[in-house]
């Protein structure tokens, strides 16, 4: 009885809290396009909680795995992201998909500023190739390729408009998480 009732624990819906941190989390990135995550009526998503970590998932694959023994599930869906024991919410670079595609601020860089991104290191101003206009200071951003090919994600260090005066070796987004991640970090991500 008390397996069945932790492993019932381990994939649930969000409660109102750790749905407000979740949504604050994201609106950093993508602002007010958060809603087009939530009313698709289409084909309805929804957010669950397992193992603390959150997975988007649409409804129809929720429901297939129900037919999975809950101790033989690993993950389900999208992994957004993982909750702390202090209970705070660090996006993982598996989220970028939808952080790309609804993206509120981006910041394209350079082809020469490409690897040292991917190596876990900040963008700094020699590395700009452009930046969404009137992008605010400490303002959640996706970072691309200048051929859009997503990269990673992180918080701006500059506004777009301060960025013009910063000198080329100055830090212009602090990176939060990047793609080579899949290689540095693959036990932490799943």
């Amino acid at each position: 009885m008390k397996q069945w009732l932790t492993s019932l624990f381990h994939r649930r819906p969000l409660t109102e809290e750790e749905t407000k941190t979740l949504f604050a989390k994201l609106a950093k990135y993508i602002g007010p396009n958060i809603v087009h995550m939530i009313d698709r009526p289409e084909d309805p998503y929804c957010f669950r909680l397992h193992r603390d970590r959150v997975y988007y998932i649409s409804e129809s694959l929720m429901k297939q795995a129900t037919s999975i023994a809950r101790p033989n599930l690993c993950y389900l869906g999208t992994c957004l992201g993982k909750f702390s024991k202090t209970r705070k919410f660090r996006l993982h670079v598996t989220a970028l998909e939808w952080l790309a595609k609804y993206a509120k601020h981006k910041v394209w860089i350079k082809p020469n500023g490409e690897m040292p991104f991917l190596y876990g290191n900040h963008v700094v101003k020699a590395h700009l190739g452009r930046i969404t206009e009137d992008t605010p200071e400490h303002q959640g951003v996706v970072i691309f390729s200048m051929s859009d090919i997503p990269l990673g994600f992180g918080v701006t260090a500059k506004s777009s408009v301060d960025s013009r005066k910063l000198d080329p070796t100055g830090i212009l987004v602090y990176n939060q998480a990047d793609i080579g991640e899949y290689l540095r970090d693959e036990n932490e991500l799943f």
